[in-house]
C-alpha cells in the first residue's frame, strides 16, 4: 500500500493481521428468550386473544398498575412468539 497525504502511518482495517476483540453484551436475562416447546401460531393466536380480551377487561374495571403491567408483559412476549412462529413457518 502506499503512503499517501492521506493514509500515511494508518493501517487499514482490512490489512491487519491481528483480531480485536469483540464486546459482549452484558449477560442480562432477556424477556424475550425462545422456550424449548414452541406453540403453533394458532395456538398463538388464541392466547394473544385471551390476553386482549382479559386487558380490555382490566381497563373496563379501572385496574392501573402492576395487574395491567404483567398482561402487557404477556401480550408482549406471545406477540414476539407469533412473530418468530411465522418467520419459522415460512422458511
Amino acid at each position: 500500500m502506499r503512503l499517501t497525504l492521506f493514509n500515511f502511518d494508518r493501517r487499514m482495517p482490512m490489512m491487519t493481521l491481528e483480531m480485536s476483540a469483540t464486546l459482549r453484551r452484558p449477560s442480562i436475562r432477556s424477556r424475550f428468550r425462545r422456550g424449548h416447546s414452541r406453540p403453533t401460531v394458532e395456538a398463538l393466536l388464541e392466547e394473544i386473544a385471551s390476553l386482549t380480551a382479559e386487558r380490555q377487561t382490566l381497563r373496563d374495571q379501572g385496574v392501573n398498575g402492576s395487574k395491567l403491567e404483567r398482561n402487557r408483559v404477556k401480550l408482549a412476549r406471545k406477540q414476539w412468539e407469533l412473530s418468530h412462529a411465522l418467520i419459522d413457518r415460512h422458511l
